[in-house]
This record gives structure tokens, sequence and C-alpha cells, in this order.
């Protein structure tokens, strides 16, 4: 089984002094239960939705071989697009669901196997707000579309931990304990996911 996680700094798990992030943690998750699992972590610092529109189709090509393998990818961005350079967002809110549609689609075309995990909540109440908007909207496509989604941005402003470990870093990214929060959230989702996506190589 291969999969690739795509999307922001959150994928990429700037912060983690561990260096795993919520990504790394689930891929060994995965191999300690069991699945011959090779994961690809293709998060990107400061990509919007545009941009991960734009690469991921040809970086998860790259890492998805013929022949008998199960393959699927992770999805996970949001944050980027509400940030503001100046007095507008990073991208339209008339864009973000388009793109979001957009990806899915290219992704759909090759059969590829889609799990989305929302925004998290950064230490912004405003940006926050927006959040939980675009979370609401995303969730609502990809339950459109039957994709599976977890929404993860309402536990994460609730919980103090995470508002402690945002607080104490860059204002958007957790420490390792943060992310130790965060792919515990994810664990039953990418479990459920994982056993649909090995289901693929049954006969």
């Amino acid at each position: 089984m291969r999969v690739c996680f795509v999307g922001d700094s959150f994928v990429a798990g700037v912060g983690d002094e561990t260096h795993r992030g919520w990504a790394g943690r689930l891929i060994a998750r995965g191999i300690e239960r069991g699945y011959a699992l090779t994961g690809y972590n293709l998060g990107v610092r400061g990509d919007t939705s545009a941009m991960i529109r734009q690469r991921f189709e040809a970086e998860c090509a790259a890492r998805f071989p013929p022949g008998d393998h199960a393959v699927g990818v992770v999805f996970s961005f949001g944050v980027n697009d509400v940030i503001r350079w100046g007095a507008k967002p990073r991208v339209a809110v008339e864009d973000r669901i388009p793109n979001l549609a957009a990806i899915l689609g290219a992704a759909g075309e090759r059969n590829w196997p889609i799990l989305m995990i929302g925004p998290p909540a950064i230490a912004d109440d405003a940006l926050n707000a927006e959040l939980l908007e675009l979370d609401a909207q995303m969730r609502a496509f990809c339950r459109s579309q039957m994709v599976p989604y977890l929404g993860v941005h309402e536990d994460l402003a609730g919980n103090d931990l995470w508002r402690r470990e945002v607080a104490a870093d860059d204002g958007a990214h957790p420490r390792a304990a943060g992310y130790d929060l965060l792919a515990g959230l994810a664990s039953g989702a990418w479990d459920a996911w994982l056993q649909d996506v090995a289901a693929r190589l049954e006969p």
C-alpha cells in the first residue's frame, strides 16, 4: 500500500520537534497494525488550495507504481486560504470550494481513494470563525461527493492543550503534543479508511 499525504504546513508537521507531525504518526499507526504501508508526506508550508490543485496529481502519480498496489491520498488544507496578505485573503471565498472540487475530481478520475481532513484551529479568533465556515462548506461538498471527511477544527479550537501549544509556538502550529492530539482525533477515520483501501487488494 502507498499513501500520499497532501497539504500544507500542518501536514508537513511544522513545529513538531520530533519531525513526525500527525501524518507520520498515522503512518506509524498503520504499520503497527500490520499494513505493508509506505507513506509519503507531500505537505508544503504556505500552500493554498490553488497551489495544491496545481501540483498534487503529478506528485502522487510519481509515487504510485503500476501493478498490485493499493494506493490512496489523504488531503488536508484550508488555513492558508483564509490567511491575509494585506487586506485580501490568499484565496477568494468564491474560489475555495471550486479548488476542492477540482482536486477531488482529478483524484477521482484516477480512481484514487480519498480521505479529507479539515483545517485545524489557529490562534486568531477572526480567522477561526472563517475557518469554521470553510470547514462546514468542505464537509458538505465532500459528503455530496461520497468522500470521507473528518472535521477537527471545533475539537481543536476548544482544546486547552492545542491552544497552549499553538500560542507557545508561532500562533498557528503546535509542537509534538499538539500533533499527538491531532493524530488521535484522526485515528478512527484513518483506521476505517485504511481498511477500505487495503480491501482493494483482496481477490
